[in-house]
């Protein structure tokens, strides 16, 4: 029997948790969520995401789901309570779960403007590293380049320099990346820094700490990943996603659209 996973982003964010899943089981059936009417979530006020919050988990309740993996870092921080109570099902999340397998001393993080705001990473990883001493920097543009079907790498480059300035200046020895989005140009960004600053992908955290909770069934294990129970759903932009999806993990799915009737 497959565990009903849910997932949710504003885009192609969660495609960075959906591969961490699928890297390591296949026992899943999963609903994709991605609001792209309303993207990006990083620049909306805390009230505004609560009120998405509230939509999707109308969305996800006849799902019947046995886990929600909130793979969008802004409605992390400003609506989990709100996930956790309307769905009444484990919420596995980003900050908090990267908050556990911090080590370093000075840490960075990358993240929408919201989300920084917010200081919810500051205080899940204070919660945990009391002296843990962090830089946080929001990144307002990331996501609306990396969402474009063409990537233009002289633009990234050219935010890189001025997102990442600040935070090497600070001699940072660790660096999350706080928005689900950004661990998509991972390798582009690793060239960027010092090797010895070491780059945390939240995603594989959250995995981690979902596949301890629900553990994999030793007949059952992970052999290549397959993209055959997942289903997309989008709020907008339906053939734009389609393509995002071919581009991205390089498979052809039917993309389904919903409403998740607000006017935010």
């Amino acid at each position: 029997m497959k565990l009903k996973i849910g997932i949710f982003d504003s885009g192609i964010g969660g495609f960075t948790i959906l591969n961490s899943l699928l890297k390591t089981r296949k026992d899943v059936e999963v609903f994709y969520l991605a609001d792209t009417k309303r993207i990006p979530f990083g620049n909306k006020n805390s009230k505004e995401i609560r009120l998405i919050a509230k939509e999707i988990c109308t969305f996800f309740v006849d799902k019947n789901l046995d886990a929600l993996l909130v793979a969008c870092n802004t409605t992390n921080a400003c609506a989990l309570d709100i996930l956790e109570d309307n769905l009444k099902v484990p919420c596995f999340d980003l900050i908090n779960s990267v908050s556990e397998i911090v080590d370093k001393q000075i840490i960075g993080v990358l993240a929408t403007q919201t989300t920084v705001r917010s200081s919810y990473y500051k205080r899940a990883i204070n919660a945990k590293k009391e002296n843990a001493i962090i830089f946080q920097q929001e990144c307002p543009e990331f996501v609306s380049e990396i969402e474009k079907e063409k990537l233009n790498f002289d633009k990234l480059n050219n935010l890189s320099d001025l997102y990442f300035r600040p935070l090497i200046n600070k001699n940072i020895e660790e660096l999350i990346l706080g928005c689900s989005h950004y661990p998509l140009i991972y390798d582009f960004l690793r060239k960027k820094l010092n090797s010895n600053i070491k780059i945390i992908d939240p995603s594989v955290a959250l995995i981690k700490k979902f596949n301890e909770s629900f553990a994999i069934p030793e007949t059952d294990r992970y052999e290549s990943i397959s993209f055959e129970n997942i289903k997309f759903f989008v709020t907008s932009e339906r053939d734009d996603f389609s393509n995002k999806v071919k581009f991205w993990l390089g498979i052809n799915k039917e993309i389904s659209l919903v409403n998740l009737r607000s006017n935010v």
